[in-house]
């Protein structure tokens, strides 16, 4: 039987370090845990764990963690499959059939100093919202158990939202917390390229924001809301959460656009104009000529199922997220290909990035965030804090609820959630 969470934290003092402070005693490199819902070409698992693998990119030299992936536990195993073939080429590397295997190396305890955990793509069911059923929490909780078995924690990092289910995401940022081990999430968007390489003066008085993508519902929403909530939280006062949240589509979507500005129930137009005019990839209005900016009306034509989420946050920042959504099958070709984000200042000054993510084939833009995972892994500290990624899983659900409710104006006092940020930038600077 496992001890409980009160027996671990009693006896703590006297257990082997963290996982991320042992190999560096021991003088060994960490041995890490990769478990993942399937593993094939462009999935996040292939994104992730083969750059731990393989290495990559990183500061004008070609980068290897030091730190080795031991095991691997994969859920789903198809025909594309490329976990075996990993596994057949590296030799330190063995896979296992159950989460508790893959954490104990097959024996009785935690053998592993760090654990990467990504619950994205695969056969998984959506609920009536929409959302995708990742079994984020669930693999969590199984982790949990093996920590709580054997008297020691090691730092994981969870991929994109904590959950679907916003009460599960909070345990686990309560679990992490209560247990002290290091815990990172989020998207890769945060810590990616911007253009410009800038980020927002630190505690700055922001009024509103605007962030912009043409991702979808959940599993979309998550990427740009976080993208914004990262340049947003360096405002002053730190993070303090949002009390509200309204979610726009439909006619009322359009006309709330055509308004103009948050009061007219839409966003401000000039922010809205400072996000796309950052776009790398703003799409043609007509087939004749390229630098058109688009009006309201060429919007509608070009993503007619386009949707915004409104936020209202507890110190008065007022931010929009909005997702073009053109329908390729119908030709319609979207708004935007890419993601950016505008804050309007005290006194009117704009603010505006292009978050950078070239390169689809190579998918570049892991490259900082698994370079933030080994500084976990080795530090046993996260380079951000993971309750950002609490309120963004928590304003991602919320956004998604009041869709599901008619697009109702919903209160969200469960998401105030206070953090301060860190003053250092962590994107990726060039």
């Amino acid at each position: 039987m496992g001890c409980s969470r009160r027996e671990f934290l009693v006896g703590a003092a006297g257990a082997l370090p963290l996982g991320s402070l042992a190999h560096a005693a021991q003088g060994r490199r960490p041995k890490i845990a990769a478990l993942t819902t399937i593993y094939h070409k462009y999935s996040h698992s292939q994104h992730i764990v083969d750059r731990f693998l393989e290495g990559y990119g990183w500061e004008g030299r070609h980068h290897r963690p030091p730190m080795d992936v031991v095991s691997l536990y994969v859920e789903q195993i198809g025909e594309n499959d490329w976990s075996r073939e990993r596994v057949k080429r590296h030799s330190q590397l063995k896979s296992y059939p159950t989460i508790a295997e893959a954490l104990t190396l097959g024996g009785n305890k935690l053998a592993v100093d760090g654990v990467l955990l990504i619950g994205e793509h695969g056969d998984f069911p959506n609920n009536e919202k929409g959302q995708k059923l990742y079994p984020r929490y669930e693999y969590f909780e199984q982790v949990m158990d093996v920590y709580r078995d054997s008297g020691r924690t090691a730092p994981l990092f969870n991929d994109k939202h904590l959950s679907w289910n916003w009460k599960w995401a909070k345990k686990m940022v309560e679990t992490s917390e209560e247990m002290g081990f290091g815990f990172m999430a989020g998207s890769s968007l945060p810590v990616a390229r911007r253009l410009p390489s800038i980020d927002l003066p630190w505690g700055a008085d922001v009024e509103e924001a605007v962030g912009v993508w043409a991702g979808g519902i959940d599993g979309g929403d998550i990427h740009v809301i976080e993208a914004m909530q990262s340049i947003v939280e360096r405002r002053r006062g730190g993070e303090t959460g949002i009390r509200a949240v309204e979610a726009l589509r439909g006619e009322r979507f359009w006309k709330a656009l055509e308004s103009g500005s948050w009061e007219g129930g839409g966003c401000d137009r000039r922010l809205l104009e400072a996000a796309l005019s950052r776009s790398n990839m703003l799409a043609p209005v007509r087939p004749d000529y390229g630098v058109v900016f688009p009006t309201t009306s060429d919007m509608r034509r070009m993503a007619p199922d386009s949707y915004a989420y409104r936020f209202e946050y507890t110190d008065g920042l007022k931010a929009t997220i909005v997702q073009f959504q053109g329908r390729p099958k119908q030709k319609d070709p979207g708004v935007v290909g890419d993601c950016t984000v505008a804050a309007r200042l005290k006194g009117g000054e704009m603010f505006s990035v292009l978050v950078y993510l070239p390169y689809y084939a190579m998918r570049n833009f892991f490259n900082p965030q698994v370079n933030h995972i080994e500084s976990l892994f080795l530090t046993g500290k996260s380079s951000y804090p993971v309750r950002r990624t609490l309120l963004t899983t928590g304003m991602t659900a919320a956004g998604i609820e009041s869709l599901f409710q008619k697009q109702k104006r919903l209160q969200t006092p469960h998401l105030a959630v206070e953090y301060q940020p860190t003053r250092k930038s962590t994107f990726w600077r060039t």
